[in-house]
């Protein structure tokens, strides 16, 4: 996975002391939730691609979309700062620190598009960081098993939430597309890795409780 340039030095789990972890933290949640404060590693995939013109109503539409990916963006990370940490094993932090770096490629593409749409980010961000944060290292508290399922069973909701993004988009807004098509690519290998390195697969009502706040998250960003 890419790591973003800009991604905190002191995510590095074999050299950092639980206070350089602490530091390392508040740092990111200041740029996560900071306008330009992160530059992506890799270019957007809307980059090379004509705007087309939208009508007012889809152009709210699609910012709206947007942002709910831009929010959910800022969870994630949060929820990897909060693992990472929390976890126990060296390499199991190491895993959270590639896909957050990778993670901020999303944010700052889902920034750019919302500045192109004439729209902005959600005011909410700062309240649903600190709630992903708290899951994050809850999860990493209860051990390295329960902290990569976590992260395999959020990815799985996420993908779902990103196709039925895809449909919901307007055909003619390839730019937007673009930036979501590779988001959801990116998801589902982050996803899968973490089930592949011991993820504990979690029960039906955990999904459930997860299920419904990803809902809440997307019903009010949307409009806020």
């Amino acid at each position: 996975m890419n790591v973003a340039k800009t991604g905190p030095k002191s995510m590095n789990p074999r050299k950092q002391s639980a206070l350089d972890r602490l530091i390392g933290v508040a740092d990111s949640a200041l740029r996560t939730l900071s306008t330009d404060a992160h530059r992506a590693a890799r270019k957007s995939p809307a980059e090379d691609t004509p705007e087309t013109e939208l009508t007012a109503d889809q152009r709210h539409h699609v910012a709206g979309l947007m942002r709910v990916n831009h929010c959910g963006e800022v969870c994630a990370q949060a929820l990897y700062q909060g693992q990472a940490l929390t976890a126990r094993l060296p390499e199991v932090r190491g895993r959270m620190a590639e896909a957050a770096g990778e993670e901020i490629d999303h944010l700052v593409w889902c920034e750019q598009r919302l500045r192109q749409l004439g729209s902005r980010s959600s005011v909410l961000n700062p309240g649903f960081y600190a709630l992903s944060f708290l899951l994050g290292a809850a999860a990493g508290l209860a051990g390295d098993r329960y902290s990569l399922g976590f992260v395999a069973a959020t990815e799985e909701r996420v993908v779902k939430h990103l196709q039925r993004h895809l449909q919901r988009l307007p055909a003619e807004d390839q730019r937007s597309r673009r930036i979501v098509q590779q988001m959801l690519e990116d998801e589902g290998r982050h996803g899968a890795l973490a089930a592949a390195a011991g993820g504990r697969e979690f029960p039906a009502p955990v999904k459930g409780i997860m299920d419904g706040v990803a809902k809440l998250m997307t019903e009010t960003t949307y409009r806020i």
